[in-house]
């Protein structure tokens, strides 16, 4: 459980294509702590009950292609991102979200291949298909929000050269009006689609969403962890990997501690690296958030709505 290192081309701009990391990165905040993901690459059918005092969550996998992946969830990230950051430019926003699959790729760094491309359809499919039931932000009197992560997706082919010209995709209303709303989303650093691990990925989001910006950090019990993930391992594979996890220290923007309290139990400690002493090789200084000048993202023919 690494990093892996960036595609190809990566660090290069298209001429007259927007570049995705110009701009913050955003993930929707109901989305970064809660086990609403897969963790495991291999096809995962059994489904996740979690319930904490009065909140609940439970996702379904489609039987034919299985649970939804941590993986997967980038394509939702960068539909936040997208929609966010329409709306900061005055832009009119819709659920339907109307893109070249290549660029979508490029944004959560990754590769362009014959390959990735299968990989992005295989995603759309398990978003597609896997079952959300939650009474999380369950609006208009109603006890239970049902959803899909997408409500459908799209593709159109040009048939003689076997290309694609273009997809769409459509978010559900909870997780499109939960991006829109006022503090619905978090940035996120770039280098979080890097993480080659899935227990990594749901890690720095808890971070992010927990730990944030404040110089004391957060911490939770090994136990708190475990129940929160949503993980299939045994608590004693998961305690495992969480201390690999604090040894490889490859998270963006976080380092983490591990320590015993009196009981005897094992407490994470989540700690901003800016907030470390400068004199700790895992310290780093803050970043500088960067934001284009120009028409932005909408330079390319990307579309949003019908």
């Amino acid at each position: 459980m690494a990093t892996r290192n960036p595609p190809r081309g990566d660090e290069q701009r298209d001429l007259f294509v927007a570049i995705f990391t110009d701009i913050p990165i955003r993930d929707q905040r109901d989305m970064m702590e809660r086990p609403f993901f897969s963790l495991a690459k291999n096809p995962r059918a059994k489904p996740i009950q979690y319930r904490v005092g009065e909140t609940w969550v439970e996702v379904s996998a489609n039987p034919q292609f299985g649970m939804a992946t941590i993986w997967d969830a980038d394509v939702l990230i960068w539909a936040a991102t997208q929609l966010t950051e329409a709306r900061d430019r005055g832009v009119d926003t819709s659920p339907s979200i109307r893109f070249f699959p290549y660029e979508l790729l490029k944004a959560i760094r990754r590769g362009t291949s014959g390959q990735d491309y299968r990989d992005l359809r295989a995603a759309l499919t398990r978003l597609a298909g896997t079952l959300v039931r939650t009474n999380i932000r369950a609006t208009d009197n109603r006890k239970t929000a049902v959803f899909h992560w997408l409500e459908g997706w799209n593709e159109i082919i040009d048939e003689p050269k076997q290309e694609s010209r273009g997809m769409t995709l459509t978010l559900p209303q909870w997780l499109y009006y939960g991006i829109l709303q006022q503090g619905g989303v978090l940035t996120i650093h770039e280098d979080y689609f890097l993480l080659t691990g899935g227990l990594e990925r749901w890690l720095y989001r808890v971070a992010r969403k927990h730990a944030g910006r404040q110089e004391t950090g957060w911490q939770f019990s090994m136990r708190q962890l475990y129940e929160k993930s949503g993980s299939m391992a045994r608590f004693s594979n998961f305690a495992i990997d969480i201390r690999k996890i604090v040894k490889g220290d490859h998270l963006p923007e976080y380092a983490l501690d591990i320590e015993r309290n009196e009981d005897g139990e094992e407490i994470i400690y989540i700690l901003p690296r800016v907030a470390l002493p400068a004199e700790d090789p895992r310290s780093q200084p803050p970043r500088h958030p960067r934001r284009r000048v120009g028409r932005g993202i909408y330079s390319t023919p990307l579309k949003l709505g019908a």
